[in-house]
């Protein structure tokens, strides 16, 4: 969407949606604190003051960016916990990750694994914040199982907690294999292998 006024009244000279596009991909291939405020205005197209006053700093912009991130690229995730079985669950969130982990449109990995890898101690907050949002996912994975033990889905002694924490170490581990140039056919036998384990 186009934002229509700036401060002080001008009209803005930027489309703030595409901007944001841009941020989220500097973000995700060159991390939080690897990614520069001359890099962010250099790809957004817009100068400080105007990055400003759309986004706020560059913690609040990578806030956004996360957000977006999970509503565009992630979005299988919500996707995948609606499916009927865990083990559809499973297979659609691992299949899922490889594939646009593994997209030569987009940077390889994972954005909340690598946003603040090698940060300094004033990228706490952002850290935090990643570790946040993975705890929420495997939390939300974890619900899914308990549900599906409930409906007899997973076997009654199966431990739901150990299985959500099992799925995003997976998950997780692929995501730092994708960043380090493995393939989407390598990746791929990690799937076939981590299905096998999964209880009946």
């Amino acid at each position: 969407m186009r934002e229509s006024t700036a401060p002080r009244g001008r009209p803005r000279a930027f489309d703030t949606d595409k901007a944001l596009e841009r941020a989220l991909q500097l973000f995700w291939q060159k991390g939080y604190e690897g990614t520069s405020l001359s890099d962010l205005t250099k790809a957004m197209g817009v100068n400080r003051p105007s990055l400003y006053a759309a986004f706020g700093n560059k913690e609040d912009l990578f806030r956004k960016a996360l957000d977006r991130y999970a509503d565009g690229p992630a979005a299988y995730v919500r996707e995948a916990l609606n499916l009927p079985t865990a083990r559809a669950v499973v297979e659609r969130l691992l299949r899922g990750a490889v594939d646009w982990r593994t997209d030569s449109r987009t940077p390889q990995g994972c954005l909340l694994v690598q946003g603040a890898l090698s940060c300094g101690k004033s990228a706490d907050p952002i850290r935090w914040e990643l570790i946040s949002r993975r705890k929420a996912g495997e939390t939300a994975l974890r619900q899914r199982f308990k549900r599906a033990i409930s409906e007899g889905d997973l076997p009654p002694d199966a431990n739901a907690a150990d299985l959500a924490g099992y799925v995003a170490t997976v998950i997780h581990g692929m995501a730092v294999q994708a960043a380090s140039g493995a393939s989407r056919n390598e990746l791929r036998r990690v799937i076939r292998t981590a299905l096998r384990a999964w209880p009946e």
